[in-house]
């Protein structure tokens, strides 16, 4: 589905009840009551939507009311967009055009409220005295819902599919919340946003809060079938979950700088590339002057990066000293390795691999970096099999290979290349046009040294 704008609606609901007895067979259609009730309140016409950094508020349920007189029922979504005062950074727009264009829809944040005010009515306040004992259950629901929509769809469309969105994720919420509770205690339910492959498209799960990936397996094989997705690698996990082209990366870290590269020119020829998202490691980050020895740590830090936002694992990227650690863990290094500045290449890079992360990874053997040309199709079934980030060491030197333009006619090749040499701040212009992340011909590899080259494989699983 081509999509122009997500509509991307939040708010927080109070999830309230009274158990008598928070064990007995009565509690789930308590439970369920109180769910209906707030369906009914996001269905009534005391729902307004407010449109984030703009003056827009609309009433969705009341036959499409706004407070701007040009966005009535016959708008369309795209008309919204002209309200909106701030861009993704933050700043006012500017009248120029930016450089750097936008990758992704358009995201238009939007807020639930309520009114507070009713009118009035004639009925005396009456008081009921309870004499049983009961668990009173509060709880925020932070709902989270999306809508994708081109652009010459009509407001009216989009604000009744919010409205529907609301009210199925209460539903899902309610299931999640009856599933996973215990007597009183209830998990906070949350709300993941997946982008499958179609035709599943944009998809939300519930899950609970504070329950870890790995004791979700029943519940993401039930929607791998549902979805018919494969079962040979995670689609589902919380770090699978869409990054909105909007939010910024909290750990500082640049995401997939090679999508913003043009393909090189070779005619017959065919793009194998790294599949998911990685980031980009180098030199003097984190605080650690490795400018000289470390490029073989940041190549490791790169696909292992892969491995965590592909959902694989859950641990951090490691550090320099975890490293080394592992690599002494496993017997290939004497303790004193520990804190030291001495490189790594290909072959620690596949222990440490297997050491912290439980990935098992191929070597690629060349004796002289003038072979790499005849290793098209090997690298190319690479990308398309496993999708990882390849480490390539050889000399004194260590890069990531991202992927391959390869010929199959001609045998022509280039190689898009990730090198963690680059010392300076995470500045994506900078390191696209200077060649940081590029594509790189034969005559980059030197022509006389030996390499290995390090192919993590996937593990499989959901």
């Amino acid at each position: 589905m081509c999509c122009d704008i997500i509509f991307r609606l939040k708010g927080i609901l109070e999830f309230a009840c009274q158990l008598d007895n928070p064990n007995g067979a009565q509690s789930q259609g308590t439970i369920s009551k109180s769910f209906q009730g707030l369906q009914s309140k996001v269905s009534s016409k005391n729902i307004v939507l407010t449109v984030c950094n703009s003056p827009v508020l609309i009433w969705p349920n009341t036959g499409f009311q706004s407070n701007v007189e040009s966005l009535t029922e016959a708008s369309s979504c795209g008309d919204i967009l002209q309200y909106i005062e701030l861009d993704y950074s933050g700043s006012k727009k500017s009248s120029k055009k930016k450089d750097k264009k936008k990758s992704g829809p358009t995201v238009v944040n939007m807020k639930l409220l309520f009114e507070v005010t009713e009118p009035a009515g004639n009925e005396a306040p009456s008081l009921i005295r309870v004499s049983t004992q009961q668990h009173c259950v509060k709880m925020p629901l932070p709902l989270d819902c999306v809508l994708s929509v081109t652009t010459d769809e009509s407001l009216t469309t989009v604000c009744t599919g919010l409205v529907e969105a609301l009210n199925k994720q209460l539903a899902d919420m309610e299931e999640v919340v009856l599933r996973y509770r215990k007597g009183s205690s209830f998990l906070v339910p949350q709300p993941f946003h997946f982008q499958l492959p179609e035709p599943a498209g944009f998809t939300t799960v519930i899950y609970p809060a504070g329950v870890p990936d790995s004791q979700l397996q029943d519940a993401r094989e039930d929607l791998h079938k549902r979805f018919k997705l494969p079962s040979d690698r995670p689609y589902l996990r919380r770090a699978n979950a869409f990054h909105f082209p909007d939010a910024a990366y909290k750990d500082g870290y640049l995401r997939n700088p090679h999508i913003h590269l043009n393909p090189p020119n070779i005619e017959d020829a065919k793009l194998y590339l790294v599949q998911g998202v990685y980031s980009y490691h180098h030199y003097m980050q984190d605080r650690v002057d490795d400018d000289g020895w470390g490029c073989a740590y940041r190549s490791l830090q790169t696909i292992c990066s892969w491995f965590q936002q592909q959902g694989y694992v859950e641990t951090a990227v490691p550090t320099h000293t975890q490293i080394q650690q592992a690599l002494v863990d496993v017997g290939d290094k004497e303790p004193r390795f520990v804190g030291s500045r001495q490189w790594i290449g290909s072959i620690e890079v596949q222990a440490v691999l297997n050491q912290l992360l439980g990935v098992t990874s191929k070597i690629m053997f060349v004796s002289q970096g003038s072979e790499l040309t005849t290793k098209g199709r090997e690298l190319a079934n690479h990308f398309q099999t496993e999708g990882t980030p390849v480490m390539i060491g050889g000399g004194v030197l260590a890069h990531t290979i991202l992927g391959v333009a390869w010929s199959e006619n001609t045998g022509q090749i280039r190689f898009l290349i990730l090198d963690p040499h680059y010392t300076g701040g995470e500045d994506l212009q900078t390191i696209t046009d200077k060649g940081w992340c590029g594509w790189k011909g034969p005559e980059f590899w030197d022509q006389n040294a030996y390499y290995n080259l390090c192919l993590p494989q996937r593990p499989k699983t959901i």
